[in-house]
């Protein structure tokens, strides 16, 4: 993966005006002086980081071979590709990553661009994208937020989360992912019930949280903002195969012996 581990800690710099702001020490610095606002993150994550990069290393999740960023036609107009990527993320919401692959893989047969999703029937799009998960609720967003691409955006997808989220049938997670794949741009952590449930069961939260949104918060908090968009890769992938949802493999896993959550032998 790109992002590299940071050594330290990011700590604010002291502002030349303000002498007296508390420097957040590292942990055995600042001989036991206690800062004011230390900033709080989770024991030994950056161990736990390392080996689900180990774990990860091979890339053979379904996330890897049939992710959203598999999904567009790179030799698309940039602007198709954009929108490729949008429909691509709409359709992946509670679905598997193999059953969106193939839905996108008959609508591009289509020629999946603005223009022609405005010009074919609901009916017609229902049955290409089946079985996508809530398929028909999907059809309706799609058509509604390809019309307001075309009349709002000349056809491109918008390049800030608080526009995409305005669309119909797009949350946060995707409108972050949006940012990360077709804009290259990282506002912020994108968060799926992989990485929710994850970040519970690791403690990478100070205390339980409820939905995805609530995790984003968290995670932005203290995560360092170069791992933004690696965590999301990470962890998808990392749920997939050993942190199931039922069932975890945790006896496969590298953090066995420091993961909160682990059921030990």
């Amino acid at each position: 993966a790109g992002s590299q581990l940071q050594g330290t800690a990011g700590v604010p710099r002291q502002s030349r005006r303000r002498k007296s702001l508390a420097i957040a020490y590292e942990a055995g610095q600042g001989e036991g002086a206690e800062p004011r606002r230390a900033r709080w993150e989770p024991p030994r994550w950056r161990e736990q980081l390392q080996r689900i990069r180990e774990m990860r290393s091979s890339r053979d999740a379904p996330v890897d071979e049939m992710g959203v960023h598999r999904c567009y036609d790179s030799s698309a107009p940039p602007e198709v590709m954009r929108y490729q990527v949008l429909l691509a993320l709409m359709l992946s919401s509670q679905t598997k990553d193999q059953v969106t692959s193939a839905a996108m893989l008959r609508l591009r047969r289509r020629g999946l661009t603005v223009d022609s999703v405005l010009q074919m029937d609901e009916e017609s799009l229902g049955q290409i994208i089946y079985p996508v998960g809530f398929w028909r609720n999907k059809v309706k967003y799609i058509k509604q937020t390809t019309a307001i691409l075309k009349q709002k955006y000349g056809g491109d997808i918008p390049s800030t989360v608080e526009e995409l989220v305005q669309l119909p049938g797009v949350g946060p997670k995707m409108a972050h992912l949006a940012m990360h794949i077709a804009w290259d741009s990282v506002a912020g952590i994108a968060v799926d019930t992989h990485v929710h449930r994850i970040s519970n069961r690791l403690k990478w939260v100070k205390k339980e949280t409820k939905n995805p949104e609530q995790t984003r918060l968290a995670l932005e908090e203290w995560l360092p903002r170069d791992l933004w968009k690696e965590i999301n890769w990470l962890l998808v992938g990392f749920g997939q195969q050993t942190c199931l949802p039922v069932n975890p493999r945790c006896s496969q896993c590298l953090n066995q012996d420091i993961c909160p959550a682990a059921k030990r032998l």
